[in-house]
Protein backbone atom coordinates (compact mmCIF):
# COMPACT_ATOMS: atom_id res chain seq x y z
CA UNK A 1 0.00 0.00 0.00
CA UNK A 2 2.85 2.42 0.26
CA UNK A 3 2.58 5.51 -1.89
CA UNK A 4 -0.97 4.97 -2.23
CA UNK A 5 -4.07 7.58 -1.53
CA UNK A 6 -6.86 6.43 0.89
CA UNK A 7 -10.03 8.84 1.00
CA UNK A 8 -12.40 9.18 3.40
CA UNK A 9 -10.64 7.61 6.63
CA UNK A 10 -12.26 8.17 10.21
CA UNK A 11 -9.29 8.75 12.09
CA UNK A 12 -9.58 6.81 15.63
CA UNK A 13 -7.65 7.69 19.34
CA UNK A 14 -4.66 8.83 20.07
CA UNK A 15 -1.77 6.16 20.19
CA UNK A 16 1.73 6.21 20.83
CA UNK A 17 3.90 8.71 20.86
CA UNK A 18 1.25 11.54 20.20
CA UNK A 19 0.20 10.09 17.29
CA UNK A 20 -3.46 9.10 16.43
CA UNK A 21 -4.48 5.58 14.85
CA UNK A 22 -6.99 4.75 11.71
CA UNK A 23 -7.54 1.50 10.28
CA UNK A 24 -7.90 0.45 7.15
CA UNK A 25 -9.18 -2.59 6.00
CA UNK A 26 -7.59 -4.05 9.57
CA UNK A 27 -4.56 -2.52 9.48
CA UNK A 28 -3.17 0.15 12.29
CA UNK A 29 -2.62 3.43 10.15
CA UNK A 30 -0.20 5.75 12.41
CA UNK A 31 -0.83 9.02 11.48
CA UNK A 32 0.87 12.78 13.06
CA UNK A 33 -1.01 16.00 13.38
CA UNK A 34 -4.58 14.98 13.53
CA UNK A 35 -7.30 14.42 16.45
CA UNK A 36 -9.93 11.92 17.21
CA UNK A 37 -12.74 12.20 14.98
CA UNK A 38 -11.12 14.48 11.87
CA UNK A 39 -11.90 12.53 8.93
CA UNK A 40 -8.91 12.48 6.54
CA UNK A 41 -7.56 11.41 3.12
CA UNK A 42 -4.20 9.64 3.50
CA UNK A 43 -1.19 9.49 1.48
CA UNK A 44 0.67 6.16 2.94
CA UNK A 45 4.35 6.73 3.45
CA UNK A 46 5.95 3.84 4.99
CA UNK A 47 4.66 -0.22 5.34
CA UNK A 48 6.21 -2.30 7.91
CA UNK A 49 5.04 -6.01 8.81
CA UNK A 50 2.45 -4.78 11.33
CA UNK A 51 1.34 -1.32 10.82
CA UNK A 52 1.81 1.53 8.35
CA UNK A 53 2.22 5.46 8.74
CA UNK A 54 0.17 8.15 6.74
CA UNK A 55 0.61 11.35 6.02
CA UNK A 56 -2.74 13.64 5.73
CA UNK A 57 -3.75 15.18 2.40
CA UNK A 58 -6.81 16.85 3.03
CA UNK A 59 -9.66 17.16 6.41
CA UNK A 60 -12.58 16.71 5.27
CA UNK A 61 -14.82 16.79 8.43
CA UNK A 62 -12.63 18.46 11.81
CA UNK A 63 -13.44 16.65 14.99
CA UNK A 64 -15.52 17.78 17.96
CA UNK A 65 -12.35 17.61 20.01
CA UNK A 66 -10.49 19.94 17.85
CA UNK A 67 -9.43 23.24 19.64
CA UNK A 68 -7.72 26.36 18.18
CA UNK A 69 -4.04 26.39 19.11
CA UNK A 70 -2.25 29.58 20.28
CA UNK A 71 1.02 29.63 19.23
CA UNK A 72 2.09 30.79 16.13
CA UNK A 73 4.87 27.85 15.90
CA UNK A 74 2.67 25.27 16.03
CA UNK A 75 3.03 22.24 13.19
CA UNK A 76 6.68 23.09 13.10
CA UNK A 77 8.19 23.30 16.38
CA UNK A 78 7.39 20.01 17.87
CA UNK A 79 7.21 20.95 20.98
CA UNK A 80 3.44 21.30 21.80
CA UNK A 81 1.57 18.72 19.12
CA UNK A 82 -1.47 18.78 21.17
CA UNK A 83 -2.72 21.74 21.16
CA UNK A 84 -5.06 21.15 18.93
CA UNK A 85 -6.82 19.06 20.88
CA UNK A 86 -8.72 19.63 23.68
CA UNK A 87 -7.41 19.80 27.19
CA UNK A 88 -10.10 17.26 28.53
CA UNK A 89 -9.58 14.50 25.79
CA UNK A 90 -5.97 15.12 26.22
CA UNK A 91 -6.16 13.96 30.22
CA UNK A 92 -8.43 11.10 29.01
CA UNK A 93 -5.69 10.13 26.51
CA UNK A 94 -3.02 10.18 28.37
CA UNK A 95 -4.78 8.20 31.31
CA UNK A 96 -5.28 5.13 28.35
CA UNK A 97 -2.00 5.11 27.53
CA UNK A 98 -1.29 4.17 31.07
CA UNK A 99 -3.65 1.50 30.65
CA UNK A 100 -2.37 0.26 27.47
CA UNK A 101 0.85 0.02 28.36
CA UNK A 102 0.03 -1.79 31.15
CA UNK A 103 -1.94 -4.52 29.45
CA UNK A 104 0.08 -4.78 26.21
CA UNK A 105 3.51 -4.19 27.43
CA UNK A 106 3.01 -5.71 31.05
CA UNK A 107 -0.01 -7.68 30.62
CA UNK A 108 0.08 -6.96 34.51
CA UNK A 109 -3.02 -7.19 36.21
CA UNK A 110 -3.71 -3.90 38.46
CA UNK A 111 -6.65 -1.78 40.36
CA UNK A 112 -8.35 0.55 37.87
CA UNK A 113 -6.06 3.49 37.26
CA UNK A 114 -7.03 6.83 39.02
CA UNK A 115 -8.40 9.40 37.21
CA UNK A 116 -5.26 11.63 35.87
CA UNK A 117 -4.33 14.35 37.91
CA UNK A 118 -4.20 17.76 35.06
CA UNK A 119 -2.45 20.62 35.21
CA UNK A 120 -4.17 24.04 36.86
CA UNK A 121 -2.14 25.86 34.13
CA UNK A 122 -1.20 24.61 30.99
CA UNK A 123 0.76 27.43 29.68
CA UNK A 124 3.98 29.20 31.51
CA UNK A 125 4.30 25.92 33.54
CA UNK A 126 7.82 24.96 33.01
CA UNK A 127 10.67 26.18 34.89
CA UNK A 128 13.44 25.39 31.95
CA UNK A 129 13.75 25.88 28.75
CA UNK A 130 17.35 24.97 26.02
CA UNK A 131 17.04 26.80 23.20
CA UNK A 132 19.73 25.88 20.48
CA UNK A 133 21.69 28.54 17.76
CA UNK A 134 21.89 27.81 14.13
CA UNK A 135 23.66 29.52 11.44
CA UNK A 136 20.72 27.93 9.33
CA UNK A 137 17.55 28.39 10.61
CA UNK A 138 14.19 26.72 9.02
CA UNK A 139 12.85 28.99 6.18
CA UNK A 140 9.22 29.62 5.96
CA UNK A 141 7.31 29.09 2.07
CA UNK A 142 6.73 32.73 2.08
CA UNK A 143 10.84 33.65 2.64
CA UNK A 144 12.07 31.05 0.10
CA UNK A 145 9.93 32.65 -2.28
CA UNK A 146 11.18 36.43 -1.17
CA UNK A 147 14.10 38.08 -3.41
CA UNK A 148 15.57 39.87 -0.32
CA UNK A 149 18.81 38.53 1.06
CA UNK A 150 17.47 36.12 4.17
CA UNK A 151 19.22 36.08 7.73
CA UNK A 152 19.48 32.45 8.34
CA UNK A 153 20.89 32.27 11.64
CA UNK A 154 18.11 31.97 14.01
CA UNK A 155 17.64 30.68 17.94
CA UNK A 156 14.91 27.90 19.05
CA UNK A 157 13.91 24.15 19.12
CA UNK A 158 14.53 21.30 17.15
CA UNK A 159 12.45 20.41 14.76
CA UNK A 160 11.56 16.67 14.82
CA UNK A 161 13.57 14.03 13.47
CA UNK A 162 15.78 16.91 11.81
CA UNK A 163 19.07 17.47 14.12
CA UNK A 164 20.21 20.16 12.15
CA UNK A 165 17.22 22.21 11.42
CA UNK A 166 15.72 24.40 14.09
CA UNK A 167 12.53 26.58 14.27
CA UNK A 168 13.41 30.36 15.04
CA UNK A 169 11.16 30.76 17.59
CA UNK A 170 9.39 34.75 18.61
CA UNK A 171 7.01 33.21 21.40
CA UNK A 172 7.26 30.39 23.38
CA UNK A 173 4.01 29.94 25.72
CA UNK A 174 6.00 27.23 27.82
CA UNK A 175 8.06 29.62 30.31
CA UNK A 176 6.74 32.99 32.31
CA UNK A 177 8.63 35.82 31.28
CA UNK A 178 11.55 37.27 30.92
CA UNK A 179 12.64 33.88 29.04
CA UNK A 180 11.23 34.80 25.65
CA UNK A 181 12.74 38.41 26.21
CA UNK A 182 16.14 36.82 26.88
CA UNK A 183 16.39 34.74 23.75
CA UNK A 184 14.76 37.42 21.41
CA UNK A 185 17.28 40.07 22.73
CA UNK A 186 20.37 37.70 22.75
CA UNK A 187 19.17 36.74 19.17
CA UNK A 188 19.07 40.47 17.96
CA UNK A 189 22.53 41.14 19.43
CA UNK A 190 24.08 38.59 18.40
CA UNK A 191 23.00 39.07 15.00
CA UNK A 192 23.85 43.06 15.22
CA UNK A 193 27.50 42.31 16.58
CA UNK A 194 27.83 39.43 13.77
CA UNK A 195 28.56 36.64 15.80
CA UNK A 196 28.61 33.04 14.73
CA UNK A 197 25.82 31.00 15.19
CA UNK A 198 26.76 27.24 15.59
CA UNK A 199 27.00 25.17 12.55
CA UNK A 200 25.97 21.69 13.72
CA UNK A 201 27.29 20.00 11.01
CA UNK A 202 30.76 21.25 10.78
CA UNK A 203 31.22 21.56 14.75
CA UNK A 204 31.83 24.95 14.56
CA UNK A 205 30.46 28.34 15.81
CA UNK A 206 30.92 30.70 18.91
CA UNK A 207 27.22 30.61 19.91
CA UNK A 208 25.60 26.76 20.49
CA UNK A 209 22.89 26.54 23.37
CA UNK A 210 21.02 29.13 25.81
CA UNK A 211 19.55 27.31 28.93
CA UNK A 212 16.72 29.70 30.82
CA UNK A 213 15.60 28.33 34.72
CA UNK A 214 13.11 29.88 36.60
CA UNK A 215 11.36 29.39 39.79
CA UNK A 216 8.35 29.92 42.19
CA UNK A 217 10.41 32.07 44.19
CA UNK A 218 11.01 34.76 40.90
CA UNK A 219 14.92 33.94 40.54
CA UNK A 220 16.34 33.20 37.61
CA UNK A 221 19.23 31.57 36.29
CA UNK A 222 20.91 31.62 32.47
CA UNK A 223 23.18 29.57 31.04
CA UNK A 224 25.50 29.91 27.71
CA UNK A 225 27.07 27.13 25.90
CA UNK A 226 30.08 28.56 23.28
CA UNK A 227 31.05 26.28 20.50
CA UNK A 228 34.59 27.24 20.14
CA UNK A 229 37.17 29.35 22.48
CA UNK A 230 36.72 32.78 21.22
CA UNK A 231 37.57 34.55 24.74
CA UNK A 232 36.52 37.99 23.35
CA UNK A 233 33.50 37.11 21.68
CA UNK A 234 32.30 34.95 25.02
CA UNK A 235 32.78 38.15 27.02
CA UNK A 236 30.97 40.40 24.89
CA UNK A 237 27.70 37.72 24.82
CA UNK A 238 28.04 37.45 28.92
CA UNK A 239 28.72 41.15 29.07
CA UNK A 240 25.75 41.72 27.78
CA UNK A 241 23.30 39.27 29.52
CA UNK A 242 25.16 40.70 32.61
CA UNK A 243 24.21 44.84 32.00
CA UNK A 244 20.34 44.08 30.08
CA UNK A 245 19.31 41.98 32.63
CA UNK A 246 19.86 42.64 35.99
CA UNK A 247 17.25 40.39 37.57
CA UNK A 248 19.90 37.29 36.61
CA UNK A 249 20.79 35.62 39.77
CA UNK A 250 22.75 33.12 38.31
CA UNK A 251 24.70 33.74 34.96
CA UNK A 252 26.67 30.75 33.69
CA UNK A 253 28.24 30.00 30.82
CA UNK A 254 30.22 26.45 29.37
CA UNK A 255 32.82 26.11 26.44
CA UNK A 256 31.95 22.84 24.72
CA UNK A 257 33.75 21.70 21.63
CA UNK A 258 32.37 17.98 22.21
CA UNK A 259 29.67 17.01 19.28
CA UNK A 260 26.69 16.71 21.58
CA UNK A 261 25.31 19.54 23.32
CA UNK A 262 24.91 17.61 26.78
CA UNK A 263 27.61 19.47 28.94
CA UNK A 264 27.43 17.46 32.57
CA UNK A 265 30.79 16.25 31.98
CA UNK A 266 32.13 20.14 31.21
CA UNK A 267 33.58 22.48 33.77
CA UNK A 268 30.89 25.39 34.10
CA UNK A 269 32.16 29.29 34.80
CA UNK A 270 29.69 31.44 37.47
CA UNK A 271 30.13 35.09 35.70
CA UNK A 272 27.95 36.77 37.50
CA UNK A 273 25.85 36.22 40.57
CA UNK A 274 25.62 33.33 43.25
CA UNK A 275 25.62 29.53 42.13
CA UNK A 276 22.24 28.04 42.89
CA UNK A 277 18.75 29.44 42.14
CA UNK A 278 15.84 28.54 45.06
CA UNK A 279 12.91 26.63 44.47
CA UNK A 280 10.56 26.16 47.04
CA UNK A 281 7.87 23.12 47.60
CA UNK A 282 5.39 22.67 50.60
CA UNK A 283 7.76 24.99 52.61
CA UNK A 284 11.21 23.06 51.84
CA UNK A 285 14.06 25.02 49.88
CA UNK A 286 15.49 23.54 47.41
CA UNK A 287 18.80 25.37 45.91
CA UNK A 288 18.95 24.58 42.29
CA UNK A 289 22.55 24.53 40.65
CA UNK A 290 23.24 24.66 36.72
CA UNK A 291 23.73 20.69 36.44
CA UNK A 292 20.66 19.83 38.73
CA UNK A 293 18.19 18.01 37.60
CA UNK A 294 14.62 18.95 39.13
CA UNK A 295 10.68 18.43 38.10
CA UNK A 296 10.34 20.92 35.32
CA UNK A 297 6.92 21.75 36.14
CA UNK A 298 7.18 23.31 40.19
CA UNK A 299 3.28 22.97 40.90
CA UNK A 300 2.30 19.44 39.41
CA UNK A 301 5.82 18.50 41.23
CA UNK A 302 4.25 19.63 44.49
CA UNK A 303 1.28 17.27 43.99
CA UNK A 304 3.54 14.13 42.44
CA UNK A 305 5.58 14.36 45.52
CA UNK A 306 2.27 14.91 48.53
CA UNK A 307 1.07 11.36 46.25
CA UNK A 308 3.65 9.52 46.18
CA UNK A 309 4.20 10.35 50.13
CA UNK A 310 0.69 9.31 50.65
CA UNK A 311 1.17 6.00 48.80
CA UNK A 312 4.31 5.29 50.94
CA UNK A 313 1.88 5.60 53.67
CA UNK A 314 4.80 6.51 56.14
CA UNK A 315 4.55 5.90 60.57
CA UNK A 316 7.96 7.78 61.22
CA UNK A 317 9.84 4.28 61.95
CA UNK A 318 11.09 3.74 58.30
CA UNK A 319 14.39 4.04 56.43
CA UNK A 320 13.46 5.08 53.15
CA UNK A 321 15.46 4.80 49.73
CA UNK A 322 14.91 7.05 47.17
CA UNK A 323 16.74 6.06 43.74
CA UNK A 324 17.57 8.24 41.09
CA UNK A 325 17.41 11.42 43.72
CA UNK A 326 18.57 14.77 41.83
CA UNK A 327 18.75 17.24 44.17
CA UNK A 328 17.33 15.60 46.93
CA UNK A 329 14.18 16.89 46.68
CA UNK A 330 11.83 13.43 47.43
CA UNK A 331 13.85 12.06 49.79
CA UNK A 332 13.57 15.96 51.65
CA UNK A 333 10.05 15.67 51.14
CA UNK A 334 9.23 12.65 52.52
CA UNK A 335 12.28 12.78 55.42
CA UNK A 336 9.65 14.48 57.76
CA UNK A 337 7.30 11.51 58.32
CA UNK A 338 10.32 9.21 58.13
CA UNK A 339 12.98 7.74 60.82
CA UNK A 340 15.69 8.65 57.52
CA UNK A 341 16.25 8.23 54.23
CA UNK A 342 18.68 7.53 51.88
CA UNK A 343 19.33 9.12 48.82
CA UNK A 344 21.80 7.59 45.57
CA UNK A 345 22.34 9.03 42.40
CA UNK A 346 25.29 9.20 39.82
CA UNK A 347 26.30 12.87 39.39
CA UNK A 348 28.13 14.20 42.09
CA UNK A 349 27.15 18.17 41.55
CA UNK A 350 23.29 17.01 42.24
CA UNK A 351 24.45 14.49 45.16
CA UNK A 352 26.70 18.18 46.43
CA UNK A 353 23.32 20.00 45.81
CA UNK A 354 20.94 17.19 47.63
CA UNK A 355 23.34 17.68 51.00
CA UNK A 356 22.78 21.31 50.67
CA UNK A 357 19.06 21.11 50.35
CA UNK A 358 19.01 18.74 53.84
CA UNK A 359 21.20 20.98 55.81
CA UNK A 360 19.63 23.77 54.32
CA UNK A 361 16.11 22.57 55.89
CA UNK A 362 17.08 21.41 59.03
CA UNK A 363 17.00 17.50 58.00
CA UNK A 364 19.51 15.67 59.88
CA UNK A 365 17.80 12.48 58.78
CA UNK A 366 18.73 12.52 55.27
CA UNK A 367 22.03 10.75 53.91
CA UNK A 368 23.04 11.46 50.28
CA UNK A 369 25.61 8.70 48.24
CA UNK A 370 26.63 9.24 44.80
CA UNK A 371 27.21 6.30 42.69
CA UNK A 372 25.45 4.30 39.79
CA UNK A 373 22.75 2.74 41.41
CA UNK A 374 23.25 -1.02 40.10
CA UNK A 375 26.85 -0.99 41.51
CA UNK A 376 25.66 1.21 44.35
CA UNK A 377 22.66 -0.95 45.38
CA UNK A 378 24.24 -4.52 46.62
CA UNK A 379 24.56 -6.28 50.62
CA UNK A 380 27.14 -4.00 51.61
CA UNK A 381 25.25 -1.02 51.50
CA UNK A 382 22.41 -2.62 53.14
CA UNK A 383 24.67 -3.65 56.28
CA UNK A 384 25.80 -0.21 56.26
CA UNK A 385 22.92 1.89 56.28
CA UNK A 386 20.05 -0.51 56.76
CA UNK A 387 17.63 -2.31 54.82
CA UNK A 388 15.05 -0.31 53.18
CA UNK A 389 11.26 -0.49 54.33
CA UNK A 390 10.13 2.06 51.37
CA UNK A 391 11.91 2.24 48.57
CA UNK A 392 11.21 5.68 46.10
CA UNK A 393 12.30 5.12 42.59
CA UNK A 394 12.07 7.89 39.91
CA UNK A 395 14.16 6.50 37.25
CA UNK A 396 15.01 8.21 32.99
CA UNK A 397 12.80 7.49 30.35
CA UNK A 398 14.88 3.95 29.55
CA UNK A 399 13.44 2.78 32.96
CA UNK A 400 15.48 0.72 35.50
CA UNK A 401 19.00 -1.95 34.56
CA UNK A 402 17.78 -5.24 35.20
CA UNK A 403 20.04 -5.33 38.25
CA UNK A 404 18.56 -2.23 40.13
CA UNK A 405 15.32 -4.32 39.70
CA UNK A 406 17.24 -7.53 41.20
CA UNK A 407 19.04 -5.28 43.79
CA UNK A 408 15.07 -4.30 44.87
CA UNK A 409 13.79 -7.33 45.28
CA UNK A 410 16.39 -8.39 46.82
CA UNK A 411 16.91 -5.57 49.79
CA UNK A 412 12.85 -6.98 49.98
CA UNK A 413 11.03 -3.77 51.08
CA UNK A 414 7.57 -4.15 52.25
CA UNK A 415 6.62 -0.94 49.50
CA UNK A 416 7.95 0.20 46.38
CA UNK A 417 6.60 3.87 45.06
CA UNK A 418 7.86 3.77 41.37
CA UNK A 419 7.72 7.09 39.87
CA UNK A 420 8.09 6.96 35.75
CA UNK A 421 8.13 9.64 32.70
CA UNK A 422 7.49 6.54 30.64
CA UNK A 423 4.62 4.05 31.02
CA UNK A 424 6.16 1.70 28.32
CA UNK A 425 9.44 0.98 30.20
CA UNK A 426 7.67 1.30 33.87
CA UNK A 427 5.22 -1.48 32.34
CA UNK A 428 8.27 -3.16 31.34
CA UNK A 429 10.05 -3.10 34.90
CA UNK A 430 6.40 -4.04 36.51
CA UNK A 431 6.65 -7.03 35.00
CA UNK A 432 9.63 -8.73 37.19
CA UNK A 433 8.42 -6.49 40.33
CA UNK A 434 5.24 -8.26 39.96
CA UNK A 435 6.61 -11.23 40.72
CA UNK A 436 6.82 -10.74 44.36
CA UNK A 437 5.19 -7.56 44.80
CA UNK A 438 1.15 -6.38 44.32
CA UNK A 439 0.15 -3.01 42.50
CA UNK A 440 -1.86 -1.42 44.84
CA UNK A 441 -2.59 2.35 43.13
CA UNK A 442 -1.77 3.40 39.79
CA UNK A 443 -1.76 7.45 39.86
CA UNK A 444 -1.00 9.22 36.64
CA UNK A 445 -0.09 13.00 36.53
CA UNK A 446 0.06 15.59 33.43
CA UNK A 447 3.12 17.43 34.04
CA UNK A 448 3.44 18.20 30.29
CA UNK A 449 0.20 19.64 28.87
CA UNK A 450 -0.48 20.03 25.16
CA UNK A 451 2.32 17.17 24.58
CA UNK A 452 1.80 13.54 24.97
CA UNK A 453 4.42 13.17 27.76
CA UNK A 454 3.11 12.33 31.41
CA UNK A 455 4.42 11.07 34.94
CA UNK A 456 2.97 7.62 36.71
CA UNK A 457 2.91 6.18 39.80
CA UNK A 458 2.61 3.17 40.76
CA UNK A 459 2.33 1.61 44.58
CA UNK A 460 3.81 -2.06 45.21
CA UNK A 461 3.41 -4.33 48.39
CA UNK A 462 5.18 -7.15 49.51
CA UNK A 463 3.10 -10.01 48.56
CA UNK A 464 2.20 -12.36 51.54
Amino acid sequence: MKNKIVENVTIGSIAAEGKCIARIDGQAVFVEGVAPGDEVDLLIIKKKKTYLEGKVLKIHTYSPVRTAPFCDHFGLCGGCKWQHVAYEHQLSAKRQQVIDNFERIGKLTFPPVNSIIGAEHTRYYRNKLEFTFNHKRWLSHEEIKSDETINRNGLGFHIPKQYDKIVDIEKCYLQRDPSNEIRNKLKNFANAMQLSFYNVNEFEGLLRNLVVRTSSTGQLMVIVQFGDTDTQGTTTVMDFLRENFPEIDSLYYVVNLKKNETFHDQELILYHGKGFIEETIDGLTFKIGPKSFFQTNTEQAQKLYAKALEMARLEGTETVYDLYTGTGSIACFVAKKARKTIGIEEIKEAIDDAKLNASGNHLDNCTFVTGDIKETLNQEFFQKHGAPDVIITDPPRAGMHPEVIEAIINAWPHRIIYISCNPATQARDLMRLTEIYDIEEVQPFDMFPHTHHLENIVSLKRKN
